[in-house]
This record gives C-alpha cells, structure tokens and sequence, in this order.
C-alpha cells in the first residue's frame, strides 16, 4: 500500500498512457510509480473490485508470505492475499499461491 505524502490518505493505483500512477482521493495529486516491479490493474466490470496483481512478478515480490502446506506439491511456504468473493455480509476468501510451484488454491471461513 502506498500513502499520499502530503495528506497522508491512501492512494488509488491508476494505469495512464500504459504507466501506474498513484492518485490520492483526498488532495487529488498524482505521483509517479518508481519501482521496477511491473504491476497489472484491472476490473471486468465498474462493479468489479479493483485488482492490483503482483503474481506474475519474480518471486511474487511485495507479497506476504505464510506457512502453510501446498496441496499440490508439499512445500511449507505460500504467498497469501485476501479477496471477498461472496456478499458483503459473508467472510472474505484468503487466497494462497505457493512459492516453489506456483499453484494456487482458497481457504474459506
């Protein structure tokens, strides 16, 4: 997550002329993404969440990681994140995706 450094609210990834900037919803400024990690944003329909994908990065740079044993191959380490799939009243889905063979499966609450 990225802040605004002059409000301090957090900033909305936003892809212009093929680059991600960042925009703050409050101040309404703009700044420039300088890392070198590319990143995908996108959304099927305006009712969509909005999408900020790391997964196809090396190593799946700038995602957390956890413990947790892989269905498909046995390793001990998966990156994780949370989505909610289901109605606003319902638990989120936290998604995994292991380090070592990239397979990626849900656990439910």
């Amino acid at each position: 997550m990225k802040f605004c450094p002059e409000c301090g609210k957090l900033l909305t990834p936003l892809k212009k002329k093929g680059q991600i900037v960042y925009m703050c919803s409050n101040c309404k400024k703009t700044f420039e993404e300088r890392a070198e990690v590319p990143v995908r944003v996108g959304r099927k329909t305006q009712d969509d969440p909005l999408i900020i994908d790391h997964s196809h990065t090396s190593e799946g740079e700038g995602m957390p990681k956890t413990k947790v044993v892989c269905p498909k191959c046995g390793n001990l380490e998966a990156f994780w994140w949370m989505q909610q799939t289901r109605s606003a009243d319902e638990a989120t889905t936290r998604f995994f995706r292991c380090t070592r063979c990239g397979n990626v499966w849900r656990e439910y609450d």
